[in-house]
């Protein structure tokens, strides 16, 4: 009994390749990657605060939120703006007159989890004498996000 080898056997006919092509798949992946690394700094919240830890679910949302965010060194910012404390008590009553459905906007408070409790309530004493009753902590959750 004479072996074949596959060389001797198909010498006039192409033998289908058994090898897959990845330089697509590369290309592609490639591209996936830098959109993902374009995009993704676009994701995150503007002032940095180094949020609590918490086990509470997110909340639903039916319109966009008003962010004011407590930095470790006591500034006060609401959405990107800086704002002093003394002014806080009117930037909060502008932000009341602005109604959606006869409701005034909810309010995520983002504070520092090293600033004092004291500072955490006067600036939610303030939101509470404005009108702003809809208010939500913001923490960081189990999965850190």
């Amino acid at each position: 009994m004479a072996m074949q080898l596959p060389s001797q056997r198909s010498r006039g006919r192409r033998t289908p390749m058994a090898e897959i092509n990845v330089t697509p798949l590369v290309d592609v992946m490639l591209v996936l990657l830098i959109i993902f690394m374009v995009t993704a700094p676009l994701l995150t919240a503007g002032v940095p605060v180094n949020l609590p830890d918490s086990r509470a679910k997110p909340l639903d949302q039916d319109q966009k939120p008003v962010q004011i965010s407590m930095e470790a060194d006591g500034k006060i910012h609401v959405g990107e703006d800086e704002v002093g404390q003394d002014i806080l008590p009117d930037v909060l009553q502008q932000l009341a007159t602005k109604t959606e459905g006869g409701q005034p906007p909810q309010v995520f408070l983002r504070a520092d989890k090293s600033l004092d409790y004291g500072r955490v309530m006067r600036v939610m004493g303030e939101l509470n004498r404005a009108g702003l009753n809809r208010v939500a902590l913001v923490t960081i959750g189990d999965d850190g996000k």
